[in-house]
């Protein structure tokens, strides 16, 4: 499953708050053999709202099919500042979704429950004085409670969420990056990162207010992405052509 999370330290730094959709066509049947039954399109939905006392925000990744939903996840999480200003918070974030068996080959069962986690700990956020680049990083103790094929467990994640505005507003660079415990993989430890780099369309008029962007992202990870076998121990860099449209 996808993640989205580089618009939350953006606009944190920005104080304001926004939505925005995005649909992607991803390449990855197309360049691994083992990855025919991966979903082609992906739409997600993102929220982020600030308050006085720190921010909301979750995202929703549908993935499809053609001839129908392949599953869905999301992310909500909540932080609450520590401070007079949003450098240092307290992160509070559920993470949970469903696959149908078509796109987990390895299940017995119609579908598959995504075991389901709770995370808590520290995050520390940056902004430049112009808010033209930010940074967040935070480390987090994460919970899986009982799922359908492996009993609850402790673990941990550290994550790193960055975003760089260049060329007079006309690109973005942002992306995230997570390293996680996991006792079932190869190593341990699994890592995903989605770097993405956005055309905003109407910065061509000289609008300050961003709403089409055009682009791509790379999923990059390493004991994560789950093949035709039901296997996820391997480094796969799947990109996809993208669009996004910012409400």
């Amino acid at each position: 499953m996808k993640k989205y999370a580089t618009i939350l330290l953006l606009l944190l730094a920005c104080t304001v708050e926004a939505q925005n959709v995005q649909l992607h066509y991803d390449l990855g049947h197309s360049l691994y053999d083992d990855l025919s039954a991966r979903p082609s399109v992906t739409t997600t939905v993102e929220m982020f709202k600030p308050d006085r006392w720190g921010s909301n925000f979750f995202f929703i990744d549908l993935d499809y099919y053609s001839d129908g939903m392949a599953g869905a996840y999301w992310e909500i999480s909540r932080e609450i500042s520590l401070a007079n200003h949003n450098t240092w918070a307290l992160h509070l974030e559920y993470d949970g979704g469903e696959a149908t068996k078509q796109a987990v080959k390895s299940y017995a069962e119609s579908s598959s429950r995504f075991q389901h986690a709770f995370l808590a700990g520290g995050a520390y956020n940056w902004a430049s004085s112009d808010f033209l680049r930010t940074f967040s990083a935070q480390v987090l103790w994460k919970y899986y409670f009982k799922g359908q094929y492996r009993g609850a467990y402790n673990s941990v994640q550290f994550t790193g969420v960055w975003g760089v505005s260049f060329g007079c507003g006309l690109f973005t660079f942002s992306g995230y990056a997570d390293l996680w415990y996991d006792p079932d993989v190869q190593g341990k430890w699994s890592f995903a990162a989605e770097p993405q780099i956005w055309f905003n369309v109407d910065a061509l008029r000289g609008c300050k207010d961003v709403h089409l962007s055009l682009g791509s992202e790379v999923e990059v990870s390493n004991n994560f992405v789950y093949n035709d076998d039901g296997a996820n121990n391997r480094f796969y860099a799947i990109p996809t052509v993208a669009a996004k449209w910012t409400f």
